[in-house]
């Protein structure tokens, strides 16, 4: 199911509400599904190699104790985490300013200009300290989504 940005994040707590909790598109949600927003985002760094692998190894632990804890939506949200450090690193080893496009596509008003913003890509400028980082999250990112008892509760919310 699509994520529902509709939900009053601000009073819904989905440890007590884990039903309302969509699973939705790669990091959808990620910074409004609480109490888990605010108890892996302190941890998320990516800045250094060192940062980054100590960041991942403390955000997987988190998802191991949510997993241990049968807490889908927490181990959701710490593999969101774990995804968003590698394509935010992915982006900065791509583009210093963290920028991808000229002009950002979101605050184009029609469709046909956020389409056009979106093929007005900045040059790639190549940062290995960034793409280190990036490749320490997407280890920790795959071993995530492919963890079997995490594959076993995302079958089970579905079927909710």
């Amino acid at each position: 199911m699509s994520f529902n940005y509709s939900l009053d994040f601000h009073n819904i707590d989905f440890r007590q509400h884990p039903e309302l909790y969509r699973v939705g598109k790669g990091e959808q949600g990620v910074l409004l599904v609480e109490p888990y927003k605010s108890e892996i985002l302190p941890y998320w760094r990516f800045k250094t190699p060192d940062i980054a692998r100590e960041s991942s190894v403390k955000i997987y632990q988190m998802f191991l104790t949510y997993l241990e804890q049968d807490d889908f939506v927490g181990a959701d949200m710490a593999r969101k985490f774990l995804q968003m450090g590698y394509t935010r690193s992915r982006r900065y080893a791509n583009h210093k300013s963290g920028r991808k496009y000229k002009t950002n596509p979101q605050k184009e008003a029609s469709k046909e200009d956020q389409i056009k913003a979106r093929k007005d890509i900045l040059p790639n400028e190549v940062d290995p300290v960034k793409a280190e980082s990036a490749a320490i999250f997407k280890e920790k990112w795959i071993q995530a989504k492919t963890n079997e008892k995490y594959l076993q509760l995302l079958a089970k919310h579905q079927q909710m």
